[in-house]
C-alpha cells in the first residue's frame, strides 16, 4: 500500500510518499520561516495562503521523487487537527480532492499520533506498551501508549507549551524568530548555576506542566541584569535547565507510575540536545530505553501523517467525503486500530 501524506497545521508545508514494503519513498518539506520572521510569530492568514501557493507544488515534487505516478498512490492522509484552523483546510480540501479524484480512500490524521508515531520511521522501532513525551510549540504531554489508538492522556500542559515557553523567552531577550532553537544554541555559552529558575509544578502530585511561571521568572531576570552576551548565555543556560529538568522530572514520574521501561519524545523540542542528554542517562539508570525520531522528523512533516495514516487505512478506516478539519481534538478520542 503506498500513500501520500500531507501536512498543513501551521507554518511547514510537508509532503511525502511512503509504502509499506519499501519504506518512505520522498519527503518534501517548505518552511515558512522567513515569512513569519517580521512579526515574531505565526500570521494564520499568511499560512494559510501560503499553504495554497506551495502545496501542489509539493506534491509534485514528491510523486517525481518517488517515482510515482498518481495511479501508483493507494490512497491519502493529511493533517484533520488539531492546528491552525484555515492552514488545516487547505491540506484537508486538497488532499480530499485528490482522493476524490484519483478514487482511491483518504483519512484525516491526528497531529500529535503523527508525532508519537514520527519515531516508528526508522528502525528500531518503539514496542507497545510505552510512555510518550510530547514536546513542541503547541503541545506538552505525557500519554501512555497501549497500542495505535490506545492513548491514555496522563499529563498536559496547563498553560504554555514548552517550545512556547522557548520562544517567547527568546523573543524577550531579543532573539529573531523562532528563537527557541536560537535560546539552545546561546545556552550552549552559559555557564552554569548563575541562576536557578523554578522547576514548575514538580513539587505537587500529577504530571500535568506550566512553563508559564517559569516564563515568567525568566522575563524578570532579563530586565534587571546587564544586557552584555555572556549574561544573555547565563539566562539562556538556566532557563533550558529549568525546562530539561522539569520535563525529566515528569517522565521519571510517568515511567514509575507506570512501570514501563519504554519512553518516546517526539516534537519539535525533542531535538533538543541537553533534553537528549538527560533522558538517555536517566533512562541507563532504569535498564530502560528512549526512542526519539530523526531530527529532520522531531518538527511538522509529511512522512509522520503518512505513517500515521498508513496504519489507519490499513485497518480500514477512511473519512467521508465531507470530512471537516478539527482545530481542536483530543489525543484520547481516537479509534483504536
Amino acid at each position: 500500500m503506498r500513500i501520500l501524506g500531507i501536512e498543513t497545521s501551521c507554518d511547514e508545508t510537508g509532503i511525502a510518499i511512503i509504502d509499506d514494503d519499501l519504506g518512505l519513498l520522498s519527503h518534501q518539506l517548505y518552511s515558512q520561516v522567513k515569512l513569519h520572521a517580521d512579526y515574531g510569530g505565526v500570521v494564520p492568514e499568511l499560512a494559510s495562503r501560503d499553504h495554497v501557493r506551495k502545496i501542489v507544488p509539493l506534491i509534485k515534487a514528491a510523486l517525481v521523487e518517488a517515482n510515482c505516478k498518481a495511479e501508483d498512490i493507494d490512497g491519502i492522509a493529511y493533517t484533520k487537527g488539531p492546528g491552525l484552523v484555515g492552514a488545516l483546510l487547505v491540506g484537508a480540501s486538497v488532499g480530499r480532492s485528490l482522493a476524490f479524484a484519483w478514487n482511491v480512500p483518504a483519512i484525516g490524521v491526528h497531529h500529535m499520533e503523527g508525532h508519537l508515531l514520527a519515531p516508528m520511521l526508522d528502525d528500531p522501532k518503539p514496542e507497545f506498551p510505552f510512555i510518550a513525551l510530547l514536546v513542541s510549540g503547541g503541545h506538552t504531554m505525557m500519554v501512555k501508549v497501549s497500542g495505535i489508538g490506545q492513548y491514555e492522556v496522563l499529563g498536559e500542559s496547563v498553560d504554555d507549551a514548552a517550545g512556547e515557553a522557548f520562544d517567547k523567552t527568546a523573543k524577550m531577550m531579543g532573539l529573531e524568530y523562532p528563537g527557541g532553537p536560537l535560546l539552545a544554541k546561546l545556552a550552549e555559552k552559559g555557564i552554569s548555576g548563575t541562576y536557578t529558575f523554578p522547576r514548575p509544578m514538580t513539587d505537587k502530585p500529577g504530571l500535568n506542566f506550566s512553563f508559564s511561571g517559569l516564563k515568567t521568572a525568566a522575563s524578570n531576570t532579563i530586565r534587571k541584569e546587564p544586557e552584555d552576551e555572556q549574561t544573555r548565555a547565563n539566562i539562556a543556560c538556566a532557563f533550558q535547565e529549568a525546562v530539561v529538568d522539569t520535563l525529566a522530572i515528569k517522565c521519571r514520574r510517568a515511567l514509575k507510575y507506570t512501570g514501563l521501561k519504554r519512553l518516546v519524545v517526539a516534537g519539535g523540542v525533542s531535538a533538543n540536545t541537553q533534553l537528549r542528554s538527560q533522558l538517555e542517562d536517566m533512562m541507563s539508570k532504569i535498564n530502560g530505553k528512549v526512542y526519539y525520531p530523526r531530527l529532520e522528523f522531531c518538527t511538522d512533516n509529511g512522512a509522520m501523517i503518512a505513517y500515521a495514516g498508513l496504519q489507519r487505512l490499513k485497518a480500514g478506516q477512511t473519512e467521508p467525503l465531507e470530512s471537516k478539519a478539527k482545530p481542536r481534538w483530543p489525543l484520547d478520542s481516537l479509534p483504536a486500530i
